[in-house]
């Protein structure tokens, strides 16, 4: 008899919950590594958010394919990429608000720091993370699954 954990990783129909939550656990803990030294301001590094988004959508789509077969359906590779990238942003979305929420000196910060930070508030600097994931693992997502097709298993 397998392990449960096992058999959850080879089910097709769990791919986007188990990845997106690799992706949100990937994004939170960049978060306090980013906090703990300090370089949560610098906003260049939020291009390491788009290599954890990646590596997330990327095994998410070799699991997909390894379920499925050695097979990978374009449209429903993309929604199963698509999928965990929305699960991951969203759970890092919501982890982020409840932050900033109870860290209220962090969000004075980055209403200081920030260009328009006058207009900031946890609502719409969380909303404004999750579009910029969504999108990131749209584009993502599209541009793997077309370098995945052409590979051979």
């Amino acid at each position: 008899m397998k392990p449960v954990a096992a058999k959850i990783f080879h089910n097709a129909r769990r791919i986007p919950e188990i990845y997106g939550t690799f992706i949100a656990g990937g994004l939170i803990l960049y978060f306090f590594i980013a906090y703990l030294f300090g370089f949560l301001h610098v906003l260049e590094l939020r291009l390491l958010n788009l290599f954890i988004m990646a590596a997330g959508i990327y095994y998410s789509l070799k699991q997909y394919r390894r379920t499925h077969h050695g097979e990978l359906n374009y449209f429903r590779a993309l929604a199963t990429g698509v999928a965990s990238s929305f699960i991951g942003t969203s759970t890092f979305v919501l982890f982020l608000f409840l932050y900033l929420k109870i860290d209220t000196q962090l969000m004075q910060t980055i209403i200081e720091k920030e260009p328009m930070g006058m207009y900031l508030n946890p609502y719409i600097a969380t909303f404004a993370v999750w579009v910029e994931g969504i999108f990131s693992g749209f584009g993502l997502t599209f541009i793997m699954i077309n370098y995945l097709t052409d590979q051979k298993e």
